[in-house]
């Protein structure tokens, strides 16, 4: 009892303390591992497992006995259950196990072993199982993935021995995961709690771990590689040596850029969130890449074995050689520098320690090493990724409507996360030494490295450096250093230059190029780029242009609509462009033709389909239908009137010298049209080469076309074989399809679709050669009504008449074009012109509108050639009448006039009644006086007969109440010849009278009374030149007039000798008279006077001796003017060599090639007569000048030779117009002393050229006959011997010239060692140069020459006869002996064709030159080079300037030396006094000899001296006041348009 007593006493007690002490524990206690043979069945263990995590999901970790975990732990741990082969098992067990690591945290209940294989199971078999949403146990395995985040047992990880291998498979598994997820074929993805667990469990891996392998940095930093979808190798950079699986490369390549992958924010959050550790991990990686790299360039058997690589110790000598990267190398490099760009957009503060690093690179000796750094770091400044920047934007031309800056969206920046260039710092703030690093690539020795650097700054420019903005300074620097790269010595550097400028939005352009400086701004980028456009390389000016063209074709809807900034930073584009065919060159004008119809006027502009309807008006668009383009409603669109608005507005904003190129080009299309005509016949005739007759004279004939074809197209011999491949085709639709574009009333759709059609059958079919299409195309838009189309018409019409966006002046301008040009197209429309000028007629008190002149002159020209078409009805012949005797301008009297006399039936009847009206009763300022002198000027021309009746009466009015009458009192007396820009209505209607007096000899028809009716006309003609515009007995000629009146004159000379008939009575003495005023004191005169003169002579109106004036420039103080001429000169040149070389052009005349080499001795006879010439050495060293000019611009090795035989020739001969003058005298001497002087001269010049130029001049066979209007042969043999052996120059001339010719050609090699890619081709720019080189006469050597003592041979050697004989030579010169020596040379011209002049048809003939018409290839070939008068050679960056400081120097100097000398001409010129040498009135109404008074001898040189020295006089003062002539004046005088008001209309047009 006590025993049992006791128990229960004590007992209460014990349970009572265990029941308060007592941790509750795990109630589970079923089995759950099994005997080997006895498994337990799946269902039971899935219950159990079931029921054990129900119990510990509901246990807290810190209330539950530890102890009773450890029977199911270790159950949870044996290999029956971590390896049962059922998947629901697995899946339980594994949250069992996570739950169990939760409870028993931190100390897992496992021993290392057991530990491994528990995360074995998680890491390779539970953990992937997430990328399987369809699976059944997928809550449970996102339950195991929330615990390991939340509960951070994966650190334990860590501590498990020999682990790296599950580290590296938990990152590369869960990559994996969320990769495959997001590239589901189901689409169904992974939710945002996935990728946050993942990416917290990897966050804590990389925190805890003391390291990671390199393996796992791989799997890291690979990830920013999935926005890049060109990824296809691997998804690991170092794939090879990590063993990647292959799946992850297959689904990366078919990765789709739509946002950052989840893969990728993973990884960019690890990077985030551990920076420090990444840093280290990221910069150690890029170190072994790039020393792995750099170690390949040392020699083979060094510093191996610090990269893990085979030591080479017993490798011999040979390997102990340098050697670069191997391919392999270079490929991790690639990829591990595109990590580069993406994790500095990811995380940039990983890359604190991998930047120095890579700016260690730039300095690389390397240059794929350097190349590599210099683009990484660019696209990591502008924030590009590794998926690169976005497509390139769409900037095309010919879309509609065109794009405005207004735009808000920016179409070349879509709404992609991945391309989006996109920087989370400024780079040059986070790195400022590595930025200037880069900035100094830009002097990098090699140009590969160079072209990479421009391409980067132009990303960086573009995208704002990523987004986060450049400071003012920093843009500018970046632009200006784009613009020095555009003109960097190579090429390739150019050309990427070039490209950068391309890849800008117009935005861009406008915003950020345009501030600093427009297309026409020096040393800016879009004037750089305009400089580019005539680089010598091909692909450099192809690409210049395309981009240049590209930008305007864009912006031209914001220039039509006047948006100023946009048409001051580029609407001078297409003059630049243009500007390029004045380099003559074939390559520029093939590219021209491309970028002129495939960007500036795009052929499908606009992109719109329509119902061809074509009426009767020419329109060959006209939107009927509902149809979009786009968004774009096209109904009220018509599509002509849009092209021909881009037309006008390209032109409108075109420069004078662009005009002159754009409608020049639309003159060769008429031009080439006919060759085109002519061989698509000859193909016929071929018939692919099977011909029944006629067979050599087909081919010969088929040979001549293709060869003038060829001429005009790079790559000859490859043009000749495909036009005789498209030849042997024999496609006769092809031939119709050509026709169909060049005929004159083809429609646009029509030219466009033959094209169009032709272009596809040429690249379809399969017998055409590769290759000929790029031949054939540019001959199309050459020969295509493209432009001169007859449905642009009446859209130009319209504007002209409502100056719709201020285009009617430039609507205007194309119509007189279109009028002159091609007439045809105007059919249609010419009813409602005239319908326009019936209703615009004037009457007496009521003007015309001033458009009418337009209307007028196109009606006028299409009149000429169809003047059936022109209304004969009596309201259109009144109001034609009306504008001859009221219209205003009077150019429109002159149209008016045309028009009758062309079409009308009575036009005898009419032109008698003009003429009766336009002279009853007229007096000066009258009701319309000047418009009848208009009427009478081009009625003279056309109606002589009809005039005749009121002759008296018309010549009284010309010469008395208009010639000889001074009404305007001078403004200013001192100056006695000047320009002004104005014309009043005086000097006006002196321009018309004196044109009434040439149009009277004009329109002479009998040539045996032509000598007897002309001399008073040529006379008078000769004084206004002689006396400087002055023809008023009292010389009270307002200064203003004269300068027009010399220029009218000298231009009406010019269309006078135009025909051989009045060119015979010009004699020598008076083209050397009309020579000089090519050396006017006036540059308007001087440029009026050489553009007709070109002009003429690029038409072949005028005879060979006119080619001599152009070489009077050599002194010529305006750059452009002589400039263009030299280049007009080159152009001519080049064209007569070229039919040299093309005997089948010369029609014949087998010496027509060398036209340019002959005039030399008409050169020299010019020159020998002179007003300025003298036998002094100064003056000898002078006119040295002009023939270095010449040679400068016509010799050349293989003409040098012919050229010195001429030189020599002249000195066998006597001069025919010193002869004619002392044989009037009845004296004679044989020697010519300023003929021989300057033969001797031309000789030494020549030799001293020859050997400054390295040449060789050979001995030419046979003898060159002299123009016998010129020269004769000596007729004492003695005479010829004593003049032949005599050297006629004085000591010291000899050394002068040699320095002279040296210099000259130094000054135009100045830059000579500049880089053959830029400027002109074939060194033409040098030779420009070297025009401009030459100083302003009378220039080198006078203030040293000055005291100098002569020797006894420095005077020229005299004949006692010459002086006593008083013939003054200046007087000879201007035609100012007596009556009686001029009326004896007459009179031997007439009869005895003696010494005296022939027509120079003869000469022609006599010194094997060009006869007056070129056949027919000769003359096309003219008429496109007529408008080349300028080839400028573009210095592109280069930095030798050797010879510029001489050159400099040496102008200095002729300044100073100039103004000396000027000043005591300019004393004499004022003091001079000079009657008028004939009475206009008298001999023009009596038309009887001339009776000219003979001016003293003194006073006749003085004014010789002070007419040719004017233009020096006045560039003293200029020099004097520091004021140079207005650059806008320039350009505006030097046109040569006819119907300025300025310049009164040549009554022949």
């Amino acid at each position: 009892m006590p025993t049992r007593s006791a128990t229960s006493t004590t007992t209460p007690v014990v349970v009572a303390d265990e029941t308060e002490d007592l941790v509750p524990g795990l109630q589970f206690n079923e089995p759950l591992s099994w005997r080997a043979g006895k498994p337990i069945a799946v269902s039971d263990l899935l219950r159990r497992l079931q029921a054990l995590f129900k119990e510990m999901r509901g246990m807290e970790q810190e209330e539950n006995e530890r102890d009773s975990f450890t029977k199911v732990a270790k159950e949870l741990a044996s290999p029956n259950l971590l390896g049962h082969k059922d998947k629901g098992v697995k899946a339980w067990t594994a949250c069992c196990l996570v739950e169990m690591l939760r409870l028993c945290a931190p100390d897992a209940p496992y021993t290392g072993q057991q530990l491994k294989d528990i995360f074995t199971l998680l890491i390779r078999v539970i953990l992937p199982a997430l990328s399987d949403l369809s699976n059944a146990y997928n809550n449970q395995h996102m339950h195991v993935l929330e615990s390991l985040a939340q509960v951070k047992s994966v650190v334990l990880l860590t501590d498990i021995p020999s682990s790296e291998e599950l580290i590296q498979y938990l990152f590369t598994s869960f990559f994996d995961v969320l990769t495959s997820s997001s590239k589901a074929s189901s689409g169904e993805q992974l939710g945002k709690s996935v990728e946050m667990n993942m990416t917290s469990i990897l966050e804590i891996m990389v925190d805890e771990s003391a390291t990671l392998s390199a393996e796992v940095i791989d799997v890291i930093i690979a990830q920013f590689l999935r926005t890049d979808p060109r990824v296809s190798n691997t998804s690991s950079v170092k794939n090879k040596k990590n063993g990647m699986q292959p799946a992850l490369e297959d689904k990366q390549s078919k990765l789709v850029l739509k946002d950052l992958p989840p893969a990728y924010n993973m990884a960019k959050t690890i990077c985030n969130t551990c920076p420090e550790k990444m840093a280290r991990y990221i910069s150690q990686y890029f170190n072994d890449v790039i020393v792995d790299a750099a170690t390949s360039t040392l020699p083979k058997n060094v510093g191996k074995s610090r990269s893990n690589r085979r030591n080479s110790d017993n490798m011999d000598d040979s390997d102990d050689e340098p050697c670069g990267p191997t391919e392999e190398d270079l490929k991790e490099l690639h990829k591990a520098h595109k990590l580069l760009r993406e994790l500095w957009r990811a995380s940039p503060a990983v890359l604190q320690n991998v930047i120095p690093q890579l700016e260690a690179e730039l300095s690389a000796e390397n240059v794929q090493l350097r190349l590599l750094a210099t683009e990484s770091l660019g696209d990591i400044i502008s924030g590009v990724g590794s998926a690169g920047l976005p497509a390139p934007l769409t900037m095309d031309p010919s879309a509609y409507p065109t794009l405005s800056l207004s735009d808000s969206m920016d179409t070349r920046l879509p709404q992609n996360l991945l391309t989006k260039p996109s920087s989370p710092l400024k780079f040059s703030h986070a790195h400022p030494q590595a930025y200037s690093n880069f900035l100094r690539r830009k002097k990098d020795k090699s140009p590969l490295i160079r072209s990479a650097w421009t391409a980067e700054i132009g990303r960086i420019l573009t995208t704002s450096a990523g987004g986060v903005g450049l400071s003012q300074n920093e843009e500018r620097d970046l632009i200006e250093d784009l613009a020095h790269m555009m003109a960097d010595a190579d090429e390739k550097v150019r050309i990427a230059a070039i490209r950068v400028v391309g890849t800008f939005s117009l935005k861009d352009v406008i915003n950020k190029l345009g501030p600093s400086g427009s297309v026409m701004t020096k040393n800016s980028v879009l004037g750089t780029l305009g400089d580019r456009v005539r680089d010598r390389r091909h692909t450099v000016h192809v690409e210049a242009m395309r981009v240049l063209a590209r930008l305007w074709g864009v912006a031209s809807g914001e220039i039509a609509a006047g948006e100023e900034h946009v048409i001051s930073c580029i609407g001078a584009a297409p003059s630049r462009i243009l500007d390029a065919y004045y380099a003559n060159d074939i390559y520029i004008n093939a590219s021209l033709d491309r970028v002129i119809f495939e960007q500036l006027l795009p052929m499908s502009y606009p992109p719109i389909k329509v119902k061809a309807t074509k009426n009767v008006n020419g329109n060959s668009q006209r939107l009927k239908e509902n149809q979009t383009n786009g968004e774009i409603e096209a109904e009220s669109i018509d599509p002509d009137k849009l092209r021909a608005e881009r037309i006008l507005v390209l032109v409108r904003n075109l420069d004078e010298r662009g005009k002159k190129v754009f409608f020049a080009i639309q003159s060769r299309q008429l031009v080439l049209a006919k060759v085109m005509t002519a061989y698509l016949q000859r193909c016929e005739d071929y018939n692919g080469g099977v011909m029944d007759e006629n067979e050599t004279q087909i081919k010969d004939h088929l040979t001549r076309l293709i060869d003038e074809f060829s001429k005009f197209l790079p790559d000859p011999q490859k043009t000749k074989a495909d036009l005789w491949k498209f030849a042997k085709l024999h496609d006769r639709r092809n031939y119709q399809l050509i026709r169909f574009c060049m005929a004159p009333d083809s429609d646009y759709r029509t030219v466009f679709k033959a094209m169009k059609e032709f272009t596809k059958r040429i690249e379809t079919s399969t017998s055409a050669p590769a290759g000929l299409l790029d031949t054939l195309t540019p001959l199309l838009y050459r020969v295509g009504v493209i432009i001169y189309n007859k449905s642009h018409v009446p859209a130009i019409m319209e504007y002209s008449r409502s100056d719709e966006k201020s285009l009617a002046g430039t609507a205007q301008e194309v119509l007189r074009e279109i009028s002159s040009r091609t007439p045809e197209v105007l059919k249609a429309h010419v009813q409602e012109i005239c319908r326009t000028l019936e209703e615009e007629a004037p009457k007496s008190k009521k003007a015309n509108d001033p458009n009418a002149a337009d209307n007028l002159k196109a009606c006028a020209s299409f009149a000429s050639r169809f003047a059936k078409e022109i209304p004969q009805d009596r309201k259109f012949v009144q109001a034609m009448t009306n504008f001859a005797l009221f219209g205003t301008p009077p150019e429109t009297a002159k149209f008016a006039v045309s028009i009758i006399m062309t079409t009308s039936d009575k036009k005898e009847l009419l032109a008698k009644d003009l003429v009766r009206k336009c002279v009853k009763g007229f007096e000066y300022a009258g009701e319309g006086f000047l418009s009848r002198l208009a009427t009478l000027s081009q009625l003279m021309l056309l109606a002589p007969n009809e005039v005749d009746e009121e002759s008296d009466a018309v010549l009284d009015i010309a010469i008395q109440k208009i010639l000889l009458q001074v009404r305007t009192p001078s403004s200013d007396v001192s100056d006695s010849y000047k320009w002004a820009e104005t014309v009043n209505a005086e000097c006006e209607a002196k321009c018309w009278a004196l044109k009434i007096l040439v149009n009277r000899i004009r329109s002479h028809v009998l040539p045996e009374t032509l000598s007897e009716s002309a001399a008073p006309v040529y006379n008078l003609l000769s004084t206004l030149i002689a006396q400087d515009g002055e023809v008023t007995p009292k010389k009270t000629t307002p200064p203003t007039h004269k300068s027009r009146l010399r220029l009218l004159a000298a231009r009406l000379y010019l269309k006078l000798c135009s025909e051989k008939s009045h060119n015979a009575l010009l004699d020598a003495a008076g083209f050397n008279a009309l020579a000089v005023v090519a050396q006017d004191a006036e540059l308007p005169v001087r440029s009026g006077f050489l553009q007709r003169l070109k002009k003429y002579l690029g038409q072949q109106m005028l005879p060979q001796r006119f080619y001599t004036i152009p070489f009077l420039l050599a002194f010529e103080p305006n750059d452009n003017l002589k400039v263009e001429t030299t280049t007009w000169i080159r152009s001519r040149a080049a064209l007569f060599s070229s039919m040299k070389s093309h005997p089948s052009s010369l029609g014949g005349n087998s010496k027509a090639g060398i036209v340019m080499e002959s005039v030399f001795a008409r050169l020299i006879s010019l020159l020998a007569h002179h007003p300025d010439y003298s036998s002094s050495v100064e003056d000898l060293i002078d006119f040295s000048r002009y023939l270095i000019f010449y040679l400068q611009n016509v010799a050349t090795e293989e003409n040098l030779s012919l050229i010195y035989h001429i030189a020599q020739r002249v000195k066998q001969c006597r001069d025919v117009v010193l002869a004619n003058a002392e044989s009037s005298t009845e004296t004679s001497s044989p020697i010519d002393s300023n003929l021989y002087h300057l033969s001797d001269l031309a000789q030494l010049t020549i030799r001293k050229y020859e050997d400054a130029n390295s040449w060789n001049i050979q001995t030419l066979p046979a003898k060159i006959r002299l123009p016998s209007s010129l020269f004769m042969e000596l007729k004492s043999h003695d005479d010829a011997q004593r003049i032949a052996e005599l050297n006629h120059l004085p000591e010291g001339v000899e050394e002068e010239i040699e320095a002279l010719v040296r210099a000259s050609i130094r000054a135009g090699r100045s830059g000579g060692k500049k880089r053959k890619s830029e400027g002109d081709l074939h060194g033409e720019g040098r030779e420009t140069k070297r025009a401009r080189g030459i100083p302003i006469r009378k220039a080198e050597g006078k203030e040293k020459k000055s005291g100098h003592k002569a020797g006894p041979g420095a005077k020229t050697p005299k004949t006692p006869k010459k002086k006593s004989q008083g013939v003054d030579r200046a007087k000879i010169d201007r035609g100012e002996e007596s009556n009686e020596r001029r009326r004896s040379g007459r009179v031997k011209t007439t009869e005895e064709k003696s010494y005296a002049e022939r027509e120079d048809e003869e000469d022609d003939d006599e010194m094997e030159v060009l006869s007056w018409e070129i056949a027919e290839g000769g003359s096309e070939q003219a008429e496109v080079m007529e408008s080349e008068d300028e080839n400028e050679d573009e210095d592109a960056g280069d930095t030798d300037n050797e010879g510029k400081e001489d050159e400099k120097k040496e102008r200095e100097r002729v300044k100073v030396k100039e103004k000396g000398r000027l000043k005591r001409r300019a004393s004499a010129r004022e003091t001079k006094i000079s009657t008028p040498s004939t009475s206009a009135t008298s001999a023009v109404k009596t038309k009887r000899k001339t009776a000219r008074q003979q001016a003293p001898a003194s006073d006749s040189k003085s004014r010789a001296k002070g007419r040719v020295t004017r233009a020096g006089m006045k560039k003293q003062k200029e020099a004097e006041a520091e004021v140079e002539v207005p650059e806008p004046q320039i350009k505006r005088l030097d046109s040569d348009d006819d119907e300025e008001m300025s310049d009164p209309p040549d009554s022949s047009e």
